[in-house]
């Protein structure tokens, strides 16, 4: 049985490939539709990890293998306060701030934020799916650093990666990189899904840790 062959017929196994591959899917259909910006892929990844946290909170009582279960309410405040500070931090710097003299990657921008983008609310239902189903299987599939997941880890990355890439590529030739001009936008959001990739390959093979 091939890889790919394996992947499909066994899905369950395969958690982590389904979730690259829908995101990597639904991304490449948004860039060949000029609504991606960095703005979507950084704002993307925070909604990964702040799902990941509600629905972990939600099924406290049936998933005994959490870890928010020994730590408690306290963990569970924190995680929420640090993804509030994030969040205001990614909706301002990258969604307006970086973009202030580009109306056309700012207005795409708060069609992301306010759910306009049918391609990230599609990513964003897949994800719920995927956590809904981890949560009601008891799945252990999330590796961590500390209290670092790996989906902060893509956050904590994608944020300097984003800031970066705003400053020394999009915001001096705010023209041609824009939404809509096809090649520029595959080579801005690479990096990320190279991150997210890498991310992934890491922490795959690794049952240290798991929350």
């Amino acid at each position: 049985m091939t890889r790919l062959a394996n992947i499909i017929e066994q899905p369950k196994n395969h958690l982590r490939e389904w979730d690259f591959l829908i995101f990597t899917i639904l991304t490449a259909l948004s860039i060949g539709y000029g609504q991606t910006t960095v703005f979507y892929v950084i704002y993307f990844f925070w909604w990964n990890e702040f799902i990941r946290i509600i629905i972990r909170s939600l099924f406290y009582r049936h998933n005994k293998g959490s870890r928010e279960n020994q730590i408690g309410s306290k963990f569970m405040f924190g995680s929420l306060f640090m993804m509030f500070i994030y969040l205001v931090f990614i909706i301002v710097f990258f969604g307006i701030v970086a973009n202030w003299n580009h109306s056309e990657i700012t207005l795409t921008n708060m069609e992301i934020l306010f759910f306009k983008n049918w391609f990230f609310n599609l990513n964003l239902v897949f994800v719920i799916i995927e956590h809904i189903y981890i949560n009601l299987n008891k799945e252990t599939i999330t590796a961590s650093i500390g209290h670092f997941t790996s989906n902060m880890v893509v956050l904590h990355i994608s944020i300097i990666l984003g800031g970066i890439i705003m400053f020394f590529i999009v915001k001096p030739f705010p023209e041609t990189f824009s939404p809509d001009n096809l090649w520029t936008s595959v080579l801005i959001i690479l990096p990320f899904l190279l991150l997210k990739m890498g991310m992934q390959f890491m922490f795959s093979p690794k049952r240290v840790n798991i929350i």
